[in-house]
């Protein structure tokens, strides 16, 4: 039995300009006190086909945990453009927030990130304006939206205590899996902003 979960999480300032940070509203309960931290990472996929563009955008330890619901807000900064492929800047990537134990991985949160280029000039052609798009001179038009209301968990069992217990079920690269269906249109709306973990 997992001894932490996560029980909602609320993405904050959203949509947003692609240069500001990440934010995150987490909700989790923890059951039983912890002897070690809780280590948060942010991960932002750069490409749908090479891992090694991937960014680690933050990492954050939290505690001593209390036992009980705790709340606080995760913000990492925008990933690099520099360090991403120009043609993958904008459309349909995948944005990861997860959680470990003891350096073991036990709860994997996904969205959805689109990248829309909004054109300066309302009539300029959308897709004259994607083809031209240039990072270094448009960056500030590219607006930033999570999907917020379609979140993919995965979550993954861990020894919590001092016995070493093994791990039956298999890790799953949730980003490919993510950018596997892109059932995703450019543009598409997204109100909800909070999403409830438990089922």
């Amino acid at each position: 039995m997992a001894l932490v979960n996560v029980t909602n999480m609320s993405v904050l300032d959203n949509p947003t300009s692609f240069s500001n940070p990440f934010q995150f509203e987490i909700t989790f309960e923890c059951l039983q006190e912890l002897d070690d931290d809780l280590e948060w990472k942010v991960l932002y996929v750069g490409s749908a086909y090479d891992s090694h563009q991937d960014q680690v955008l933050d990492e954050i330890l939290v505690g001593p945990v209390p036992v009980g619901l705790n709340k606080f807000v995760l913000q990492a900064d925008a990933p690099r453009v520099d360090k991403l492929p120009a043609e993958e800047i904008l459309g349909v990537t995948v944005v990861l927030v997860t959680c470990s134990y003891r350096e073991r991985e036990f709860v994997r949160i996904g969205y959805y990130v689109n990248n829309e280029y909004i054109p300066e000039e309302p009539t300029e052609d959308p897709e004259l304006a994607q083809k031209n798009f240039d990072p270094s001179r448009h960056l500030g038009r590219v607006q930033r939206q999570i999907l917020a209301d379609k979140p993919r968990v995965t979550k993954f069992p861990i020894p919590w205590g001092d016995a070493t217990v093994e791990n039956t079920e298999p890790m799953i690269d949730q980003s490919q899996s993510l950018l596997k269906d892109l059932p995703l249109q450019e543009g598409t709306p997204s109100t909800a902003a909070t999403m409830e973990m438990d089922e």
